[in-house]
This record gives C-alpha cells, sequence and structure tokens, in this order.
C-alpha cells in the first residue's frame, strides 16, 4: 500500500549508509589486521591501502547517515520513528541538533563520527603503527555499527535503525483511528499521516543550551579513549612493549583533557537544570563517566613515570586497556535499562542487552587475556624506586585513583548484582 505524504528517499539512502558504514568498517578491520600478518612488504601496502579506503568510506557514510537524519529531523518528517519520538515542530533549530542524540540511535552514530574523525587523524600519525592501530579502531567502529543496524539474522535482531518508519516501530498499532475501518487488525489509512501533526517533543530537562554542546564533548572523549588502548593491544600484538608510549602520550592528554571537560560540563548542567543541589549527585551515569577519566589519569600519569625512569610500563599498559573497557561497561550499564530506575538520565531498554554485552566482552576478554599472557615479557626495572622520589608519590597517586575508581564502579555495579543475584 502507498502512503500519501511518505518521504521515503531519505532513509532508503540511510539504510544503504548504515550497510556501508558497517561492510567499510569491517573491511577495514579485516584489511589492516592481514596488513600486520602479511610476509612481503607489497602485500603489506596493498592491504593497507584497501584498509584506509574502507575506512574512508565507512567514514564518508557516518557523515552522510549523520546528514540524512537531522535532515529528517529538521523537516519534521514524522513518517520517521526517531524523528517523531525525539522532537516537534516547536524546537528551536539547537534544539532539533540536540535531538539527534537524544536516543541510543543518534548517541551511538554520534560516538562513531567521532572515532571516524580520530582514526583519520591516526591514519597520518601513526606511521608504522597504523596497521595495528587502526585494525583495532576499525573494529570497534564495526561493534558501533552494528548497534545502528536494525537487521534481523537468524531470528536475531541486531541495532536498532535510526531510519525506522514510525508505522513499522509499533507505535500506532494500538491507535484504531488510523486504521482502515478504525480497526487494529487492519491496514493503516493511507492518509495516516496527516493525523501526525506533531512529534513527541524533547524532554524538557533537555532543551537545555548543555544538551548542545556537553554530549559531543563528553562522546569526543569516550572515543578518544580507544587511542590509547589501540596502541596499547598493537604493542602487545607486536611485541614492540616500548615504542607505542611515545605515540600515545598525546593521546592520552587529549582524551583525559576532553574528557574531563566533558565530565565538567555534565557537572554545571545538572545543577543548573536537574535540581541535583549541586554539581554532583553520585548519580550512577555520572559515575559511569567518571571512571574511566580516573584510570585515564592514572595511565597518564604511569606514563610519565615510565617516559622519566623506565619504570610502571606494566601498570601504562593496564589502565588505558581498563579506561577503555570501562568507557564499553559504562555502555552497557546506561543504555541496558538496569540503571533505569536508579539514574535520572540513563537511556530505557531498546531490547540489546545481549549486544550490549557482547560488545563489551568481545573486547574485555581478548585484551586482558593478552595482556595476562604477556605481561612477564613486559620490559620491568628491578632497582625500586626511592621513596622520596618525584616518580615514586607520582605511582602511589596513581594507585590511589585506581582503588577509589574501583570502589565507585562497585558501587555502581549493584544494580547489576541485584540482577543477576
Amino acid at each position: 500500500m502507498k502512503y500519501i505524504g511518505e518521504h521515503l528517499l531519505p532513509g532508503q539512502l540511510g539504510h544503504f549508509f548504515i550497510l556501508l558504514f558497517l561492510v567499510g568498517a569491517a573491511l577495514a578491520s579485516v584489511s589492516y589486521f592481514l596488513s600486520q600478518r602479511a610476509a612481503s612488504d607489497t602485500d603489506k601496502i596493498q592491504w593497507k591501502n584497501l584498509g584506509r579506503i574502507s575506512f574512508f568510506t565507512q567514514s564518508l557514510s557516518v557523515v552522510a547517515i549523520f546528514g540524512l537524519l537531522f535532515y529528517i529531523i529538521q523537516n519534521h518528517l514524522f513518517e520517521y520513528h526517531y524523528a517523531w519520538k525525539h522532537s516537534s515542530r516547536s524546537l528551536e533549530f539547537k534544539y532539533l541538533l540536540a535531538c539527534f542524540w537524544e536516543g541510543q540511535e543518534g548517541s551511538f552514530l554520534l560516538w562513531g563520527l567521532c572515532q571516524s574523525i580520530l582514526g583519520l587523524l591516526l591514519i597520518r600519525s601513526a606511521g608504522k603503527w597504523e596497521a595495528p592501530v587502526m585494525s583495532v579502531v576499525s573494529f570497534a567502529q564495526f561493534a558501533l555499527a552494528t548497534m545502528v543496524t536494525g537487521i534481523y539474522i537468524l531470528g536475531w535482531k541486531m541495532g536498532s535503525n535510526p531510519f525506522m518508519l514510525l508505522r513499522d516501530s509499533g507505535v500506532l498499532d494500538n491507535a484504531p483511528a488510523l486504521h482502515l475501518n478504525f480497526d487494529v487488525s487492519q491496514p493503516l489509512r493511507p492518509d495516516y499521516l496527516s493525523s501526525i501533526k506533531d512529534g513527541n517533543d524533547l524532554n524538557p530537562l533537555l532543551q537545555n543550551y548543555w544538551m548542545v554542546i556537553h554530549p559531543p564533548v563528553l562522546f569526543m572523549g569516550f572515543a578518544s579513549t580507544l587511542i590509547p588502548f589501540a596502541y596499547a593491544i598493537a604493542a602487545l600484538w607486536t611485541k614492540q612493549y616500548q615504542d607505542w608510549t611515545k605515540l600515545t602520550l598525546p593521546w592520552a592528554l587529549f582524551s583525559t583533557a576532553v574528557l574531563g571537560v566533558g565530565i565538567m560540563m555534565g557537572g554545571m548542567w545538572a545543577y543548573e537544570s536537574l535540581s541535583f543541589g549541586g554539581y554532583w549527585a553520585w548519580d550512577p551515569v555520572e559515575n559511569a563517566s567518571l571512571v574511566p577519566w580516573m584510570t585515564g589519569v592514572a595511565g597518564l600519569h604511569t606514563l610519565l613515570i615510565f617516559k622519566a625512569t623506565g619504570h610502571s610500563l606494566r601498570a601504562t599498559f593496564l589502565f588505558f586497556i581498563l579506561t577503555y573497557l570501562f568507557i564499553l561497561y559504562s555502555t552497557f550499564l546506561t543504555r541496558s535499562g538496569i540503571l533505569g530506575e536508579t539514574s535520572v538520565h540513563a537511556f530505557t531498554d531498546l531490547g540489546m542487552n545481549w549486544q550490549l554485552l557482547s560488545f563489551l566482552l568481545i573486547f574485555t576478554l581478548p585484551a586482558l587475556f593478552w595482556f595476562i599472557k604477556s605481561y612477564n615479557q613486559i620490559p620491568t626495572i628491578k632497582k625500586e624506586e626511592e621513596t622520596s622520589s618525584r616518580e615514586f608519590w607520582m605511582f602511589i597517586g596513581s594507585l590511589v585513583i585506581f582503588l577509589s575508581a574501583l570502589v565507585i564502579i562497585g558501587q555502581t555495579s549493584l544494580p547489576v548484582f541485584n540482577k543477576l543475584f
């Protein structure tokens, strides 16, 4: 049946670019992996070039998806569920932009856009580390792409597609006035869209200028934690345990700074809009972003210690690996619906719990296994630091920060433990 007034082309293009995003990221990861494993220089270059082309392709796809979805929101095409659910005609332009990342699908795309930008910068700066590092980055992009595909594989839905039509979402199933003969068992009326006058609007608490600037900064912080993680994994993979630290230092500084600024923005927003009565309320979602920042700070300090004295290399590996893993864990906490009753700004459950858990485990288990397996091979200086040295107390400070992070994430995870036990 043809429905009057629907604009299907943006959605069709969106579906195409989402698949291109998925395939491009997967192909980039595989190509870079094979480039690293290739025996001859010719094969290395050929696979690396294919990896670059694939990563450029998926990056352009993310930009196209971003543009198409914003076009749908800005033009109030309420035949699309995402636009109907998160926006309305009365919103100012800046809040229409904020509508993009209010939902899970849009925030995943924002995260993917940030990682694409950082990946393109890495291609230009990583040098000999490009293949192993970009293999990890591209795989992370692939994992994000699965979150927005919305396709069924063997009866299992993978992700949630932001270009889903309102009539396919189930929202209208219990609206007799929109169905033929006022019977919900009948198809929708061809002119059903004429009855959809406006969208569901943006949550009033989110109609704040912080909603426009806080999420992009925070997600850039999230995305940037991937880079030190990727370098650490690449170092374990190639068994070049020391060379990676020089290239990682600027990224670690950038990641810590941006994520810290994003967290402070969130504190200001909470003070102004959420009536917390202060800048911080130990809300689970706040804690979930604070803990990776703390481990990132610890890793940055141990990296500086290693640069100065050669000590704390193992701790640096561990802290940077855990920083990204805590980002993934916080993603699981805030998007699975587990914190729905304990946090004012957790996402609702979209039925992706197993996929989110898989996203977490597919990075956590290999990374920790690789670190443990390589632990004794990581160089260390047997001579202990002098207790009066600056580096010794920097390490003690890093250890205190790390232990504090474990306490915070443990308390924040109580809803998970309650669900399990």
